[in-house]
């Protein structure tokens, strides 16, 4: 019988220290990966050519807050309410405004809503305030939905179709949609009136 040139390798045949040792390595391998992880997204751009990104980035300025704004509101002594609200950038600066449904708080029936565009002061330390009437109270319209999609606000008013329905009940409800343009807020679609 002739001899093998080459010695018989020792890992022809296994033995269960090799599969310890196999399991051991890719537990170190998986647990080492857990330390190694890519940087969290983020929806910021990135720095324009030419300018730092090192130490400039701050985070964004928060939606104005309602709490404490002075609304184009008459509601006497009960004071106003803000029942629906939505956040997002409409003029495309980069800082949110806020859109709010408001009514006087009477407690009872159905008051009309003004809604309304706040936005941050310039002076770091006074409140937001109103910059935009998008529906006047003297409308004798109620919101329902309201959202922003897309930098244009969408709402869902409801209305009367003449001064003989009771305020209880509106009895036409409107689409209604507003974007920022030319430097002012001007409603993008047709008027579809649909009875309830």
């Amino acid at each position: 019988m002739q001899q093998s040139a080459v010695p018989e390798l020792a890992h022809t045949t296994t033995r269960p220290i090799h599969w310890v040792a196999t399991a051991a390595a890719l537990a170190a391998v998986v647990a080492g990966s857990s330390f190694l992880q890519p940087d969290d997204a983020t929806a910021a751009q990135p720095a324009r050519p030419g300018k730092s990104s090192v130490g400039t980035q701050s985070a964004p300025a928060p939606a104005p807050d309602p709490a404490g704004v002075s609304f184009p509101l008459d509601c006497g002594t009960v004071g106003a309410k803000v029942h629906h609200r939505a956040a997002g950038d409409l003029d495309g600066d980069g800082r949110p405004e806020t859109v709010v449904a408001v009514r006087c708080d009477a407690g009872s029936g159905n008051p009309p809503d003004g809604v309304y565009v706040l936005t941050r002061s310039a002076d770091t330390g006074a409140p937001p305030r109103v910059v935009a009437t998008l529906v006047d109270p003297k409308d004798r319209r109620n919101a329902g939905e309201l959202t922003i999609r897309h930098g244009a606000v969408l709402a869902t008013l409801r209305g009367y179709s003449s001064p003989d329905v009771p305020s209880c009940c509106p009895d036409v409800t409107e689409r209604a949609s507003w974007r920022w343009h030319d430097g002012t807020f001007q409603r993008t679609d047709p008027d579809r009136a649909d009875s309830v």
